[in-house]
Parts: structure tokens; C-alpha cells; sequence
């Protein structure tokens, strides 16, 4: 089970190759890659923080990421998420579905994205010229 939340960077590219093992019936796999922007509501950006609840996040991400397999009949799922100070242009969250098909495996990241939005204990600050700010809206 791939759910993890963590500090330092992810490799795209190692976390494809790792999924694309758990099944030879793998032929789709659809990613969503969330970045740090420079723009959010009209003021520039500099760096973003991100907190959690430890325990419940990790819980929280592992109920989406069962329920998009459940629910999508998708084969896999793996969800990732950073925390801490990240700078414009850093990865912030990763989410890859496999699954036979593209149409499911589509459906399934579109769901595990907005879940993850409104159900994980993850907080956004944002630190622009006029300070900084926790974000409350999901969008």
C-alpha cells in the first residue's frame, strides 16, 4: 500500500515504475501532480507550508486511496503528499492510479484528488508580501 506522507522530495519516476509492478493487467496509468504556484488569489507567492495531523492523515489518505480501488475498480492506487516549507516550483502532492482501462484509472485520481482535499487533516499556509496566511478553501 502506497500512502505516505513525507518531508523530502519524490521521484515521479520511481513511484511509476513501483506501481506498474503490482499487476501484468496494468494498461493505464493516470497521475495527478500538484506543484507550489507563484499566484494564489492575486498575490505572489514565495513558499508554501504544509502541516498534518500525523496518524489521521496517513488514515484518512489509505481510506481514499482503498475506496478509489473499491469504488473505480481500479487495480492500484498510491497517494503522496509532502509537509514542511516548500519553495515555488516543488512537487507537493503525487497521485498515481493504475488500472486496466484509462477511463477508470481517470475517474479514480479525479476522485482521490478531491477527496484528499476535503477529508485529509493537511493545512496550507501561504507566505507572500503581506505576510502570511492559512488557506482555507480546497479549490
Amino acid at each position: 500500500m502506497t500512502v505516505r506522507i513525507q518531508k523530502e522530495p519524490f521521484s515521479i519516476d520511481d513511484e511509476i515504475a513501483k506501481i506498474k509492478k503490482t499487476s501484468p493487467s496494468i494498461g493505464a496509468v493516470v497521475s495527478f501532480l500538484g506543484t507550489t504556484r507563484d499566484l494564489s488569489r492575486g498575490k505572489k507567492v514565495s513558499r508554501l507550508e504544509f502541516e498534518h495531523y500525523p496518524g489521521m492523515a496517513e488514515k484518512k489518505l489509505g481510506e481514499i486511496r482503498l475506496r478509489a480501488i473499491r469504488d473505480f475498480g481500479v487495480i492500484d492506487a498510491a497517494i503522496l503528499h509532502r509537509v514542511g516549507v516548500l519553495p515555488v516550483g516543488e512537487n507537493i502532492v503525487l497521485i498515481l492510479v493504475a488500472a486496466g482501462h484509462r477511463d477508470e484509472a481517470f475517474r479514480a485520481c479525479r476522485f482521490c484528488i478531491d477527496e484528499l482535499k476535503r477529508i485529509t487533516p493537511i493545512w496550507k499556509k501561504e507566505t507572500t508580501q503581506e505576510g502570511e496566511v492559512w488557506v482555507e478553501e480546497h479549490p
